[in-house]
């Protein structure tokens, strides 16, 4: 669970949350596969998926026993994936450019089948689009199933599947231009890098600010001064190191795990700089899972 208050209730309950916490352990790599490809980001993925999950836990005393817990997870997994491709200002335009009636349009394609390279094409869809052909050509949900799920009608399923597998039927369009690189961001995170990986712990809160924010995936969110980070790092069960790369395009601080010959990818940390400081870190590495659901990652020479 994201929230440290998350406890296993006694009394009559307890079996509806043990059932809660045995589904979410089975069903979260394929929750977080759906919320990746609806956000484009395998970090935005992983932190709706938290979200959802705590939503979920939230309401569970709500949920009437003999239902099937995968599709109200799944629904409340979409809903916060809408909610948030909605604050990014990506949804009403992308739906807009989307809107048609609910019906079938005359042209058939087929169910493409997708496998892991096309399923990275699908966030070039509107959202209806994306979430209805992941329900149903990656998923395996029934027709009706994804109309509950998407909150929409059989016939505006069809319609958004036919026009969602047209597109990807296309050819693919060129791969999107690398981001540009803020220099400032990239001099601070090289710096660090440098000094987290010779243990230099004041060195590094030089480049925080005094109120920076910490967010420590599926264990804390808080005031970083509030925490014992740093001495966490020293006691993680593994032989780790710290680089500069990119994340599906986005630079990030990629947490290197060593093993017997070379070094690997193993998580990573999201970091924002205001005013030439640190000031807000979403650490990844309770979440190594999520590394393998990028599309691409490219990695700076470890120093």
């Amino acid at each position: 669970m994201t929230k440290s208050d998350c406890h296993l209730p006694s009394g009559p309950y307890e079996t509806r949350y043990r059932a809660f916490l045995e589904t979410i352990t089975q069903l979260r790599p394929s929750l977080h596969r759906y919320c990746t490809r609806m956000t484009g980001s395998i970090m935005d993925g992983e932190d709706v998926v938290q979200e959802a999950l705590f939503e979920a836990y939230r309401k569970l005393d709500q949920f009437e026993d003999g239902r099937p817990l995968k599709p109200w997870l799944f629904r409340i997994a979409h809903n916060r994936s809408i909610d948030f491709l909605r604050a990014r200002g990506v949804r009403i335009e992308a739906e807009t450019a989307a809107a048609g009636p609910d019906r079938v349009e005359p042209a058939k394609h087929p169910a493409l089948g997708l496998g892991r390279a096309l399923e990275h094409l699908v966030i070039n869809l509107p959202p209806k689009e994306r979430s209805c052909v992941l329900l149903k050509d990656v998923f395996d949900y029934s027709l009706e199933e994804t109309a509950e799920l998407v909150d929409s009608t059989v016939g505006g399923v069809k319609a958004a599947l036919n026009r969602g597998r047209a597109k990807l039927a296309e050819p693919p369009a060129p791969p999107a231009p690398r981001r540009s690189e803020n220099p400032e961001i990239a001099r601070i995170m090289n710096l660090y890098v440098e000094r987290f990986n010779r243990r230099d712990w004041d060195g590094v809160r030089e480049l925080i600010s005094a109120d920076a924010r910490l967010t420590v995936a599926d264990k804390f969110t808080g005031k970083l001064a509030e925490t014992s980070y740093f001495g966490n790092y020293e006691r993680l069960p593994l032989v780790w190191k710290l680089t500069t790369g990119e994340v599906d395009g986005e630079p990030v601080v990629i947490i290197m795990e060593r093993g017997a010959n070379t070094w690997t990818p193993y998580s990573m940390i999201r970091m924002t700089v205001v005013g030439g400081h640190v000031d807000r870190i979403v650490d990844y590495v309770h979440c190594p899972w999520i590394i393998s659901t990028a599309a691409s990652v490219t990695v700076d020479a470890p120093s």
